[in-house]
């Protein structure tokens, strides 16, 4: 259709000529700075390129027969613009492998190490005290299992049996042998289940005790055993739902302590003397001596008065042996009736100072009751001088904190009839009850909201690590194992229909001390600082698993050091699941490698869009070389 209007019609033309000289001068713009960028950033085989492109020179205007050259152009992403390179941190270096230990070192446990001890004062048993290597004496090697060495039989029948080549130590059979501890038979040890003071066995032992307190309906959970022997007491406690940390010092009975490990009981090295014990206050339900051969009475009453701080409102204390029933017993434990009276007495005086009740005394057993508040207690501290309430302290600080001789308070109550610190729930409803720490609101930050939220949370992480490892999924493959950085104890609680029991470890460095909110919730534990040895034997744990440990010591210690302290106390073939951010594990991965264990990184149990990875490892069997010289020892069958 015609244009009306001839002068509309110039308009639009010309505008059109516009629009189209506007387009076409910016298309040649753009393509021009382009192909200068890019002549500029690259190679000179690609300026080349780019110059015969602007010449107009094209591959059909070549000859047919003329030679070419064809240039592979090869990008480079690599940065070009960096800051100098930073100092070598020992954790990032490279290491191909880390060497095996000598063989003598199949027992080293570096924080009680005997010849070291002997530099420390022997008042109050310091020198037994945990004593760890200067930074320059910390080994860098790994700690070799003994040769022979074998996989431990499953529980319960380990609780009854130890191969002999895993604790090659006879001592305690000669020495214990007419009180059923331990007897040697062929390749193993078997126990009894005897002890000093129950030659009718733990379980007969453990039926008296339940005569005089109740030990069926839930009330005691946790237990502490000092100077455990061979840890039978804890061992039979636990077909009773009682779980029992048991301790004794390296050596005053050679491997009593790696014999309870060896068994699958909990077990730790540790002494009485002057520092605190590892564990938090109001801890343990019932406390338990059986001729531990500590002298209760003496110091102003030390020791009892650190039991006092880790038993619970309404804990129990129990003693069997010396001086107890010292009219029957005084000559065959070659002492004189005046000396056991004046101890028995001077115990006696001291429970009472600690407010503590004498419930009953009947043959060879006592039993002291811990009062469930301390109102009364305060009434009473202008009859009782000593000790006096302490004052201004930390009750839950136990980590080279000197013991003092004054009685931890316990919280204030409302009514006298009240349970300082809130009562706790019956065993089995206390594992998921919310502790009395986190009602009360004594634990910053930490809520009831949070404990149900992070129960589930590990309930769901469990299950993924079984799907991961096919051992831990497995009913009875696993028997010790230990939680690094435990927080409220969820990994634990998620395993307790397992024939396992966990070690929580709560770290020094932690942001908030959870262990007692743990002990509140029927399960054990102890404090670490994971720059130093743990106070147990090599070959202790068939399971570490490790969350967000490697992040929370960043810059505090060598990432090697740690590694190595698991490698020491993870038996041949235990796994390892390693919990952090990506580029940790990458690190940790290199390290596990040079110390020849089999790894692999999974995704997030949410999927792979996490920064948060999961390590799976397991530690290779291997042992020291025979004392012919051949390598190793040959890998035995799985029981």
């Amino acid at each position: 259709m015609a244009f009306q209007n001839p002068l509309l019609h110039l308009l639009c033309l010309k505008s059109k000529r516009a629009s189209l000289y506007y387009l076409g001068s910016t298309a040649i713009l753009c393509s021009l700075f382009y192909l200068v960028g890019l002549w500029t950033h690259s190679s000179s085989t690609t300026a080349a390129v780019i110059s015969s492109a602007f010449s107009g020179v094209s591959c059909s205007d070549q000859p047919r027969n003329a030679t070419t050259t064809t240039t592979t152009v090869h990008l480079d992403f690599s940065a070009h613009h960096q800051g100098p390179d930073p100092p070598v941190n020992y954790d990032e270096r490279r290491v191909d492998r880390i060497p095996p230990c000598d063989a003598n070192l199949s027992e080293y446990t570096p924080c009680e190490d005997a010849q070291r001890s002997l530099k420390f004062d022997r008042n109050m048993l310091i020198y037994r005290e945990r004593h760890c290597p200067e930074p320059h004496e910390v080994l860098r090697c790994r700690v070799p299992a003994p040769t022979g060495y074998r996989v431990p039989f499953r529980w319960p029948q380990s609780r009854d049996s130890v191969w002999y080549a895993n604790v090659p130590h006879k001592w305690l059979t000669v020495e214990k042998k007419k009180q059923n501890w331990v007897l040697f038979e062929r390749d193993r040890f078997r126990f009894p289940g005897g002890g000093t003071m129950f030659p009718n066995g733990a379980n007969a032992y453990i039926d008296d005790i339940g005569r005089l307190i109740n030990l069926k309906d839930g009330s005691i959970r946790t237990a502490i055993d000092t100077g455990c022997g061979v840890a039978s007491w804890g061992a039979y406690l636990l077909s009773r739902n009682i779980v029992a940390v048991s301790f004794a010092p390296r050596d005053t009975h050679e491997a009593q302590v790696q014999f309870a490990l060896e068994r699958g009981v909990p077990a730790l090295i540790g002494v009485i003397a002057s520092i605190r014990l590892p564990y938090p206050s109001r801890a343990f339900d019932m406390a338990h001596c059986s001729r531990c051969l500590i002298p209760w009475g003496q110091n102003d009453g030390h020791y009892l008065i650190e039991v006092d701080r880790v038993l619970r409102p309404g804990g129990y204390w129990i003693l069997s042996g010396p001086p107890i029933n010292w009219e029957k017993h005084w000559k065959g434990w070659n002492r004189t009736r005046e000396d056991l009276r004046t101890e028995q007495t001077m115990i006696e005086n001291v429970a009472r100072s600690l407010c503590w009740k004498k419930l009953k005394q009947k043959d060879d057993l006592a039993i002291w009751q811990k009062p469930t508040n301390h109102v009364h207690c305060r009434m009473n501290r202008k009859v009782f001088k000593h000790p006096r309430m302490c004052q201004a302290q930390d009750p839950d600080k136990a980590w080279y904190t000197k013991m003092e001789s004054c009685l931890t308070p316990l919280p204030e109550v409302s009514d006298i009839k009240k349970v300082a610190g809130g009562e706790l729930a019956k065993w089995p409803e206390r594992l998921t009850a919310i502790p009395p720490r986190i009602s009360g609101g004594t634990l910053e930050g930490i809520t009831a909201e949070i404990f149900r939220e992070n129960t589930e949370l590990w309930r769901k992480r469990v299950a993924y690590y079984k799907s991961l490892d096919n051992q831990l999924a497995e009913q009875g493959r696993y028997r010790n194992l230990l939680d690094m950085n435990s927080f409220l104890g969820g990994f634990a609680a998620a395993l307790v229909n397992d024939p396992v029991w966990v070690m929580n470890i709560v770290p020094v460095e932690a942001e908030i001390n959870t262990l007692g909110a743990i002990y509140e919730r029927g399960l054990i534990g102890t404090y670490q600082n994971w720059c130093e040895a743990m106070s147990t034997y090599p070959r202790t744990y068939d399971f570490i698993h490790a969350d967000s440990v490697f992040s929370l010591y960043k810059g505090r210690c060598d990432m090697e050091d740690i590694l190595l302290e698991m490698d020491r106390i993870l038996r041949p073939e235990g796994s390892v699941i390693f919990r952090d951010d990506v580029d940790y594990l990458v690190k940790i991965k290199s390290i596990i490698d040079a110390m020849q264990w089999d790894s692999r990184i999974i995704d997030h149990e949410n999927g792979p869009h996490h920064r948060e990875k999961i390590l799976l490892a397991s530690k290779q069997y291997w042992t020291a070389p025979a004392p012919d010289g051949n390598k190793g020892g040959s890998k035995s069958a799985s029981l």
